[in-house]
């Protein structure tokens, strides 16, 4: 049975009953069958290109019209703003106003379950998802919206269609909704309606004038249920309609806790066990990796990445998760050895076009529940001059070694890992950028810098550093400096390097300006 789940990215849904008026205060919630039904044939007209309902359109609507569906309802709560709007006339030189109730369902970041009690085939699927995923808004257009077709199972559905003479008990109400005729129904009811419009004309001559007559008789009456869900209010208003055609009210029970005047209660969060590592997979919209951001331009791409995780953990509040901020609750700066995030672009796929195709998301200190959380609800990111946005899915999360899959993508994962035993020796896979200004002498040294870093990692000290010359100048063309939220470095100078150390270490191994954002990455050198 086909079930859509939908998000509010801004955490509202505004929407008012059928038959109120907005000053009323009233929220249909949940949103009504018939709401839903001229949503997606919108977005069949805006996203698919039709001039007109195609006929695999005209049976999913039919299909999903003929039955009511089952909700699962968020926790929700009641808002609203008050409004003096202009009316546009003055009144002792003043500009009239009238006051205007704005109500809406503050639902935050839960999620709304819809699911039709019928069965569709696979093309019927297939346009239910395309016209889901591109419905951008429900209800007024300030309800933004993200939907999809789901397996889910989200539990109880808490707004269910009334059955006569049946109660579900105490903690219920009823709630009147908007639904369309079966489409069955409106066909014999649309028979009966032309037979009787076309009654008077039957003994008169078929002239052009009759024919005319009979035409503009028959107007008020849509040929199909389809025809109905397409016509404007001021349509159906036009002809004397209270209601649109093909349109009735039906009753739905409804838990009478999920719409609460005030903030509802937070709901139980299980404890999550804290993770290290995610990986994410990326592509384009078109999937042709020629448009994926080169990895010359990992340290904006990670920065940009950083930017839409920390705009969906806050949706516009302050931010209080660490790992991934690398701050504390009063906003300073962790001081515990670099054990926050470091967000790691990566080619694994590429065969050597060195093309961003992945990103390892990496925090010693682990990635608690929010972490988590704003990262598998990211779905996209951007990059400069890019045709569409980012498409983001999470390949993988758990620990460093989750990532050592027996796949086509294991080898170029172990080399930013390097061996399971370990590895000394360590080459530049992105620019080493010093975070100090460069001195022959002293702790400011190449050698220096690196040893602090190491240091502050809790690694072993370098025992041999190489500057590969040919190295450097391949990694020249590398964005070299943070746009957002950090300083540009003291050094503007990238180097290839490779480094010996005391012991053997795992990856992922970053050091540097900006190792926390792609620069100053090691690959391991096998064998060693």
């Amino acid at each position: 049975m086909p079930t859509v789940k939908l998000r509010f990215p801004g955490g509202r849904y505004h929407a008012t009953p059928w038959g109120h008026h907005v000053n009323e205060g009233l929220i249909e919630w949940p949103p009504s069958p018939w709401r839903l039904l001229r949503a997606f044939l919108a977005c069949g007209f805006s996203s698919q290109g039709w001039v007109e309902v195609p006929a695999l359109a005209q049976r999913l609507i039919d299909k999903l019209a003929a039955v009511l569906p089952l909700y699962r309802l968020p926790a929700a709560s009641a808002a609203h703003t008050r409004h003096f709007m202009p009316v546009g006339s003055l009144k002792d030189g003043r500009e009239q106003t009238t006051l205007v109730f704005d109500s809406w369902a503050n639902v935050g970041d839960g999620e709304l379950f819809i699911r039709w009690p019928c069965e569709l085939d696979a093309d019927e699927m297939e346009l239910l998802g395309k016209l889901a995923s591109s419905l951008g808004y429900l209800g007024r257009s300030e309800s933004w919206v993200e939907a999809q077709l789901t397996d889910e199972e989200p539990g109880e559905w808490n707004a269910v269609p009334c059955v006569e003479n049946e109660h579900p008990g105490p903690g219920w109400e009823q709630v009147s909704l908007m639904a369309a005729i079966a489409p069955a129904h409106y066909d014999q009811w649309h028979a009966a309606q032309v037979q009787e419009a076309l009654r008077p004309f039957q003994d008169q001559r078929q002239t052009q004038a009759v024919k005319k007559k009979q035409t503009q008789a028959i107007e008020p009456f849509p040929p199909n249920l389809v025809s109905c869900l397409t016509k404007d209010t001021s349509w159906w208003k036009g002809f004397g309609w209270s209601q649109p055609p093909g349109a009735q009210r039906v009753l739905y029970w409804r838990r009478n806790d999920v719409l609460q005047v005030g903030v509802p209660p937070a709901p139980h969060q299980p404890s999550i066990r804290r993770i290290t590592t995610f990986l994410l997979a990326i592509t384009t919209p078109s999937g042709r990796r020629s448009a994926l951001p080169p990895i010359t331009r990992a340290l904006p791409q990670a920065e940009n990445l950083h930017r839409a995780l920390v705009g969906v953990l806050g949706q516009g509040r302050c931010v209080d998760c660490p790992e991934l901020t690398g701050k504390d609750a009063d906003g300073q700066p962790l001081r515990s050895g670099h054990v926050h995030a470091h967000i790691l672009p990566a080619c694994l796929t590429g065969n050597g076009d060195n093309r961003i195709d992945h990103f390892i998301i990496h925090a010693k200190m682990g990635l608690g529940g929010q972490a988590q959380q704003a990262i598998r609800n990211l779905k996209r990111t951007w990059t400069k001059g890019g045709i569409g946005d980012l498409q983001i899915a999470v390949a993988g999360h758990g620990e460093l070694d989750n990532l050592r899959l027996p796949d086509k993508l294991r080898t170029a994962v172990e080399r930013v890992l390097g061996p399971r035993h370990g590895s000394r020796v360590w080459t530049s896979a992105t620019p080493f950028v010093p975070p100090r200004f460069i001195k022959r002498t002293g702790r400011n040294t190449l050698l220096g810098q690196l040893n602090a870093e190491l240091a502050s990692r809790g690694l072993p000290a370098v025992e041999r550093v190489e500057i590969l010359p040919e190295l450097t100048r391949e990694l020249r063309h590398f964005v070299r400096h943070r746009s957002r939220g950090g300083v540009w470095p003291y050094c503007d100078v990238g180097y290839g390097l490779r480094i010996t150390l005391a012991d053997a270490v795992n990856g992922p191994l970053t050091l540097g300006y900006a190792a926390h954002f792609g620069l100053g990455i090691f690959h391991a050198i096998d064998g060693q």
